[in-house]
């Protein structure tokens, strides 16, 4: 649990600076919380699925 919070507060930082500064350099308005709400969703996601999909394949007996 601790690491979902961590990574949602990390992904939320982090989407907020990529978003200001790329909304800039295209010249687009800032959509301040959107940006971070969605930065922190994919993060999440992202974080979930690498161990499924990073697991070896199962032996058979």
């Amino acid at each position: 649990m601790m690491r979902q919070i961590t990574i949602i507060f990390w992904a939320f930082i982090f989407g907020e600076v990529i978003g200001y500064i790329g909304g800039a350099l295209d010249a687009l308005p800032y959509q301040r919380f959107q940006i971070g709400i969605v930065a922190a969703i994919v993060a999440l996601i992202t974080s979930n699925m690498i161990p499924l999909l990073s697991k070896g394949p199962k032996e058979t007996k």
